[in-house]
């Protein structure tokens, strides 16, 4: 599988690369580059993530009060085994 490389540019004052060098020199990265697209891609990641539990949340929602406001009717399985739990829980 080929993968194509697509390029990033951006401008910025120097002091904020100069700053972003030493950081990247502090945590080990071999790059400025190796450590934007590290940083880069943990805060879209986290951005991602909260995106998905937040519509997963909303169609669970609307999932569950839908089973609520309009629950399905019994099947014959449920109808059979609350026919056998009246019949064993009689006053005797």
């Amino acid at each position: 599988m080929k993968t194509s490389i697509a390029r990033f540019d951006t401008r910025l004052p120097q002091e904020q690369k100069d700053y972003f060098e030493y950081a990247a020199d502090l945590g080990g990265y071999r790059t400025l580059t190796e450590f934007v697209i590290s940083a880069v891609q943990s805060k879209a990641d986290e951005i991602v993530a909260k995106h998905r539990s937040i519509v997963a949340s909303k169609r669970d929602h609307e999932i569950f009060f839908n089973a609520i406001l309009n629950p399905p009717s019994p099947g014959k399985k449920l109808l059979a085994a609350a026919k056998r739990y009246n019949k064993s829980n009689k006053p005797k």
